[in-house]
C-alpha cells in the first residue's frame, strides 16, 4: 500500500483567495422542527371485546330463555364504585339523562335497542338512565325474560358502573336505573363498537 501525502497547508494567500471567490457569508437559521405526527385516536379494545362477547352469548341457545321473577329487584355494582353510590342509585338521587321502553318489544330487538340506547346516552354524556323492561306478568313461564335479558347484558358492559331497580315511584321493578361512565376524550361515538 502507498501511502498517502498529508495535505499542504493552508497558506494566508489561499484563505483570502478562498474568501474572495465565495463572498460575504451569512448564518443560515435551523429548519424548523418537523411536526410530530398526530396519534390515532385510542380504540375502545375492552369495550369492543365486551360487546363481541355479549353479542356472541346472546346468539347461544337459553340466552332469551331464562327468566327472573317479576317481583325480583335487581341491585349490581362493580367493585370499585361505592356501596353509598348504589344505595343513592337504588333510592332514585340521580338526574335521569334519557329512557328507553323495552315494553312489547321481543328479546332480540330489546337487545339491539338496548345496546344502541346506552351506547348513544353514553356518548351524549348522560350519567344514570333509566330501562324500563316490565315485569314479565303477562310470560308464559311467569318470569320477565326482558328482565333477564337486561340483568345480563348490563352486567357484562365495562361501561355500566351500577344499576338497581328503580324506586316504586319510578317504575319499581319493572324499571332500573343504569349509572354509566363517562366517555373518555378521544373515545369514539356510538356505531363503533
Amino acid at each position: 500500500m502507498a501511502k498517502r501525502k498529508p495535505p499542504a497547508p493552508v497558506t494566508e494567500d489561499d484563505a483570502a483567495l478562498f474568501r474572495e471567490a465565495i463572498g460575504e457569508v451569512r448564518v443560515l437559521q435551523a429548519p424548523p422542527p418537523v411536526p410530530e405526527r398526530p396519534r390515532p385516536a385510542p380504540r375502545p379494545r375492552m369495550r369492543e371485546l365486551d360487546e363481541a362477547l355479549a353479542l356472541q352469548q346472546s346468539r347461544q341457545t337459553g340466552w332469551f330463555e331464562a327468566t327472573i321473577e317479576a317481583g325480583e329487584a335487581l341491585s349490581y355494582r362493580r367493585d370499585e364504585v361505592p356501596e353509598k353510590v348504589l344505595k343513592a342509585l337504588k333510592r332514585g338521587q340521580y338526574s335521569i339523562g334519557g329512557e328507553l321502553d323495552l315494553h312489547q318489544m321481543r328479546a332480540t330487538e330489546a337487545e339491539r335497542w338496548l345496546r344502541e340506547f346506552l351506547a348513544e346516552s353514553r356518548a351524549g354524556g348522560h350519567a344514570c338512565v333509566r330501562i324500563i323492561h316490565g315485569k314479565g306478568l303477562r310470560a308464559a313461564a311467569g318470569g320477565s325474560v326482558l328482565k333477564a335479558l337486561v340483568d345480563r347484558m348490563l352486567r357484562q358492559r365495562a361501561d355500566v358502573l351500577a344499576y338497581a331497580s328503580a324506586p316504586e315511584a319510578m317504575g319499581g321493578t319493572g324499571a332500573v336505573l343504569v349509572l354509566l361512565a363517562r366517555k373518555r376524550p378521544g373515545e369514539q361515538g356510538p356505531g363503533t363498537g
